[in-house]
């Protein structure tokens, strides 16, 4: 079992029950809510209905949909910072995750009171981003995700996604660990969309348990993505919430300890009964 992380007040106790992470976007173009919360007061009113319901606030100023476009530096910094400023003020005791691909953002973030970094490149865009994790000993997600997003979902091919995820995680936390972070400040994520085909999904939420090998907590984000979308035929992200709690409850039956989502309220109940039955 992995070690337990302690983030503020809170104790996170893997395997114990599945952990909430509330996303808000603080982007004009996410793929799901794009432009709602990109002013820090609209955050701040989400981050209050969501609050009962999570356990880490995921914060983003760069959306990493599909086909989307690089943002730069200082765009980015100020998307997210005044956000990360005024939700701490709020909520001191509140984990804040920052979901950013750069090494400076990701600084600043912490400076400013953020406790994780979410980096969905696992540290491949900034080869600095995992010696800035290491010497702020902050938690890390490290994601799989094939290519960039600019191109990530133009014809993906494996020739065993299972497996190559994993190796490609496996490289992750190796070098990580070399850089001198702590491996038990690691999780991981298999990247859930990004560079994946609708068959590809299926088969790493149907052999998730596979990466339990790692002894590291497991996050995956389901929520509101493409392939629920083809599957039950709902073009529009924010109807994709039924598909989106039968997901989560595979990924649940699978071992993920933690869940990236944009409906915590409802979703929390699809964790309560699910950890019932599987845990």
């Amino acid at each position: 079992m992995p070690k337990p992380w302690k983030i503020g007040d809170r104790e996170f106790n893997w395997g114990t029950r599945t952990y909430l992470m509330g996303v808000i976007n603080l982007t004009p173009d996410s793929f799901s809510d794009g432009g709602r919360f990109n002013h820090p007061e609209k955050a701040l009113m989400e981050v209050e209905q969501m609050l009962p319901f999570i356990d880490i606030l995921d914060l983003g100023g760069e959306s990493t949909r599909p086909g989307a476009l690089p943002v730069d530096l200082e765009t980015e910094l100020e998307r997210v910072i005044p956000a990360i400023k005024l939700i701490r003020q709020v909520f001191p005791c509140l984990p804040i995750s920052i979901d950013t691909t750069k090494s400076a953002v990701a600084k600043a973030a912490i400076e400013q009171g953020a406790n994780i970094i979410n980096d969905v490149s696992a540290g491949r865009f900034d080869p600095e981003m995992l010696i800035t994790a290491a010497k702020y000993q902050v938690p890390i997600f490290l994601m799989h995700m094939k290519g960039n997003p600019q191109e990530m979902q133009i014809n993906p091919q494996y020739r065993n996604v299972v497996e190559e995820v994993e190796k490609f995680l496996r490289i992750a936390v190796e070098v990580a660990e070399a850089l001198g972070f702590p491996r038990e400040l690691i999780a991981i994520d298999p990247g859930i969309g990004f560079g994946k085909t609708l068959e590809h999904n299926l088969q790493l939420l149907q052999k998730l348990n596979y990466f339990q090998t790692f002894d590291l907590p497991i996050l995956v984000g389901v929520s509101r993505k493409g392939f629920i979308g083809k599957l039950c035929n709902q073009p529009n992200p924010s109807d994709r919430l039924f598909g989106t709690a039968a997901a989560c409850t595979a990924a649940i039956s699978q071992g993920a300890d933690i869940l990236r989502v944009h409906d915590p309220k409802q979703i929390k109940e699809v964790c309560l009964v699910a950890d019932a039955i599987y845990r």
